[in-house]
């Protein structure tokens, strides 16, 4: 990858970086552009010029927006740039405006797709209850709800909202109906957008990430009052995972916390990537801990270290512990690798189509075997899914095209 720095712009980048294979890429000044390929770092080019990456800034970062940046030294924020989606987290340093970039998947996660056992589609089967996804950063945890979100979607007509810092992954309608908002764009924090969101009538709710204790409050008030709760928690087992809900409460509601996790949850997975050489491929590596009335006694009474133990002698319950689930990838001969097929259009549509309609939407064949034109009050209908196109930037820029 030869950088010419001169006529470079973020965008070429990015571009670059994704026909790497990158999952990352990193710029500061005076250093070499970085990239994260399989797990490990590498730079390469020459160092980056200061002044070059404040225009990055300034060019990526809306002129409503840059007071906002000044003021925080940093903004977080997702966008297509260089025909890859990107979450970008611009930043100030010590040596001036450095970018922290996350190329995120060009194909629309599913789970088939990202290689996780087929059990993960009966976690999304509920109606109510709160499933975690937990992991280390860069384990692929918002790939995996994205693949949840999707399982919804193609096969139910539900009302999901997400929550998220910023949104990764877009969702086009399907059978469900959704609806996308972002932190600091759409709503102004997690906590305000669980307050709306109990008010919007959604069947299911994705939280993007649980950090603060008012934030799990609300999530689990959620999954207790009827939703369907899907969110993220950084840790690396299944138990840590739940201690590590219950502990970020005062000492003198913790007990009340781990009764009311214990009576919502429906499962904890927690992923791992492993890079397979032979295929050239980062797959995720499952633990899954199934809610039995043995696991929920442990959370409620807070004995989150025999949890390990319910996950080795749980398979019958649909449990994985990673030694088990390490044992299941040895076994299997097929794998998905993401190629240019992806970007199709979804293969499940094809099952979908003949039902997305109602018996009133197909026309009546008129006398004589041939069917009546299309009034022009009355535009033919498609009868391929749903597509709903997200745009760029929110209400502020939409109010502007209107107006």
């Amino acid at each position: 990858m030869c950088l010419e720095y001169a006529n470079m712009t973020l965008e070429i980048l990015i571009a670059a970086a994704n026909q790497q294979g990158a999952s990352d890429l990193h710029l500061e000044p005076g250093l070499p552009a970085a990239v994260r390929v399989r797990g490990a770092l590498r730079t390469v080019g020459e160092p980056l010029p200061g002044r070059v990456l404040l225009e990055f800034a300034r060019a990526v970062i809306s002129g409503d927006a840059w007071p906002h940046f000044v003021e925080r030294r940093s903004v977080d924020f997702s966008r297509t740039l260089g025909g890859v989606r990107c979450r970008i987290n611009v930043m100030h340093t010590s040596r001036g405006v450095g970018f922290a970039v996350r190329l995120l998947a060009s194909f629309q996660a599913t789970i088939d797709r990202l290689n996780l056992h087929p059990d993960l589609k009966q976690l999304v089967t509920p109606t109510n209850g709160l499933v975690l996804v937990s992991g280390a950063t860069g384990s692929g945890k918002s790939s995996t709800l994205a693949a949840l979100i999707q399982e919804i979607n193609l096969t139910e007509a539900r009302h999901i909202l997400t929550i998220e810092s910023p949104i990764e992954h877009v969702f086009r309608a399907r059978r469900a109906f959704i609806r996308q908002r972002e932190v600091g764009r759409d709503t102004p924090s997690f906590e305000q957008g669980l307050l709306d969101a109990l008010r919007e009538d959604p069947d299911v709710l994705m939280v993007g990430e649980m950090r603060e204790p008012e934030t799990m409050r609300l999530t689990l008030n959620a999954a207790e009052t009827g939703h369907l709760v899907l969110a993220t928690v950084h840790s690396g087992t299944c138990a840590e995972a739940l201690q590590r809900v219950v502990l970020a409460f005062p000492a003198e509601i913790q007990n009340n916390i781990a009764a009311q996790l214990a009576d919502s949850l429906i499962a904890v997975v927690c992923q791992r990537l492993r890079f397979r050489p032979e295929l050239s491929l980062r797959l995720p590596e499952c633990e899954i801990l199934r809610s039995t009335h043995p696991v929920k006694n442990f959370i409620r009474n807070r004995d989150f270290f025999k949890l390990p133990q319910a996950l080795e002698t749980g398979a019958d319950h649909g449990m994985w512990s990673f030694d088990r689930y390490k044992n299941w990838m040895a076994k299997r001969t097929t794998w998905h690798v993401p190629n240019a097929e992806d970007e199709a259009p979804d293969r499940e549509e094809v099952a979908v189509r003949d039902e997305a309609l109602p018996p009133t939407a197909i026309p009546a064949k008129a006398p004589g075997g041939s069917s009546p034109p299309a009034s022009p009050a009355h535009p033919k209908r498609s009868d391929g899914p749903i597509e709903i196109e997200p745009v760029e930037g929110g209400m502020d820029e939409l109010i502007k095209r209107w107006t």
